[in-house]
Formats: structure tokens, C-alpha cells, sequence
């Protein structure tokens, strides 16, 4: 297994995590304006980009986590967005000591709707594992509709996600697969309750993947953490909005 890493910059390592059904050219837009501050490290997931998968990998969150430290600085600051996200803060709490922070872009400890907790409907990612069965092309192109509705620059926004996304080899079938397991599976809100790290959360109050009720409870959840949501931008904040979340994460990582 092999995972692929476009490295770039100068400065303190800042390592981006891209979301499911991507790849790390989806940084692009902002690449240059992080690249004068950090040193960048742009991973694409397995089975995702130029990252392929084996067959009969585990696909599992710490399994995905651990092929990710293998390439990762000595130390860095880490970026996850969306399932990246979950992947950056599995790896904040099983190897704390490699990472300077963590920050979560449009992210959720966990993203299916339970009891008293809000997030994506059940039925919604059934029917998409169902798409995906069928044309897993049309299946992404739905889920880039969905990551820009609400977005002032909804078409703008879709247009450079599939422009970075066609940069690199599409998506594996079992990489889409498993990731659209993990969003429907997995459950940190305990397990970041122990996480001692400088943490950011970063929103976009009108995402439909990660509900703004959502985050008021992750502030009172993870008071130590640091939340910052951009009104009007949806689950892609860093495309909707590039200059304003550069900004942020230069705050934050100084």
C-alpha cells in the first residue's frame, strides 16, 4: 500500500485530508496562499487519486489512520475535511505525540443522525450506497450537488470540486464503498473526550451533511476545543470561501 503525497511550501508541516469520493487536488485553490506560510503535505487517501488500494485491505478507520503516519512529518498540524476529518482525529488520539493540533473542516465525530443527535438521515446514505451500486460517477456528482447546496456560489462551488477531483484517477468502487461505511459507522464523540490537543473545528452553518444543531452540542461536548462557522458557506468552506478560511487556519496555526 502506498499512499500518495504532493509536498510543497515552506514552514511549520501543515498535512490536508481530503473528504470521500476526492482527492488532495481539491486543496489547489488555496494551496499557494498556505504554501508561502507552511509546508504542505496533500495526501489522497487509499483508493482515492493516485493512492491505489489493494484488494481485501481493511478499510477500517485506525487501519486508514495508520497508512497515513507512515507518511506523515515527524510532526505536523493536521487537516482533515469531512472524512478526513474523522481519519485526522482517529490519528489525534492514537498518536497525539506526532501532531502539533488538529483541525476539522465541516467534520463530525459522528456523522449519522441518532438519538438526540443530529446529523445525515439514515435514508440518505442508504440511498446513495444503493446509487453507488448502480453508476458510482452519477454518485459522486450527487454528492458534490449536496457538499455545495446552501452555498452563495453553489455552481461555482461544484464546478472547481469536479474540476480538482478530474486532476487526478478516479475513485476505487471499495474505497467509496467502505468510506460511505465509515460515515454511516463511526462514532468518536467518546473517544475525543480524552483528546488533550489544540483542536479547531471549522463550519459552514448551511452544510446538510453536518446540521448547525450539531455544533453547539460539539461546544459543549469538547469545551477545550475552538469552533469557528462561516455563515454562509456549506460543507466545502475552503472552496465557497478560500481567503476567509485561510485566514482562519493561519490564526489557529499561527
Amino acid at each position: 500500500m502506498s499512499v500518495s503525497v504532493e509536498r510543497f511550501g515552506q514552514g511549520p508541516d501543515l498535512v490536508l485530508l481530503h473528504g470521500w469520493g476526492m482527492n488532495g487536488a481539491v486543496w489547489h485553490g488555496i494551496a499557494q496562499q498556505l504554501a508561502a506560510h507552511y509546508r504542505l503535505h496533500l495526501v489522497d487517501l487509499p483508493g482515492f487519486g493516485n493512492s491505489p488500494l489493494r484488494e481485501g485491505s481493511d478499510y477500517s478507520l485506525p487501519w486508514l489512520a495508520e497508512q497515513i503516519a507512515i507518511v506523515l512529518p515527524q510532526k505536523c498540524h493536521l487537516l482533515g475535511w469531512s472524512l478526513g476529518g474523522l481519519v485526522a482525529s482517529q490519528l489525534a488520539l492514537t498518536q497525539p505525540e506526532r501532531l502539533h493540533s488538529l483541525i476539522t473542516v465541516a467534520s463530525s465525530p459522528c456523522f449519522m443522525a441518532r438519538d438526540e443527535w443530529p446529523g445525515i438521515a439514515p435514508k440518505v446514505l442508504t440511498g446513495f450506497n444503493q446509487m453507488l451500486a448502480g453508476d458510482f460517477r452519477q454518485t459522486i456528482e450527487r454528492f458534490l450537488a449536496i457538499q455545495a447546496m446552501g452555498s452563495e456560489h453553489a455552481r461555482d462551488d461544484i464546478r472547481q470540486l469536479r474540476h480538482w477531483l478530474a486532476e487526478r484517477p478516479a475513485p476505487q468502487f471499495a474505497a467509496l464503498e467502505a468510506g460511505l461505511g465509515l460515515l454511516a459507522d463511526v462514532d468518536l464523540r467518546d473517544e475525543l473526550l480524552q483528546l488533550s490537543l489544540p483542536w479547531l473545528r471549522v463550519y459552514g452553518r448551511l452544510d446538510s451533511l453536518v446540521p448547525k444543531a450539531s455544533i453547539a452540542l460539539l461546544d459543549e461536548r469538547y469545551p477545550a476545543s475552538h469552533s469557528v462557522v462561516l455563515e454562509k458557506a456549506s460543507h466545502a468552506p475552503f472552496i465557497s470561501h478560500p481567503q476567509q478560511f485561510v485566514e482562519i487556519v493561519r490564526y489557529f496555526v499561527g
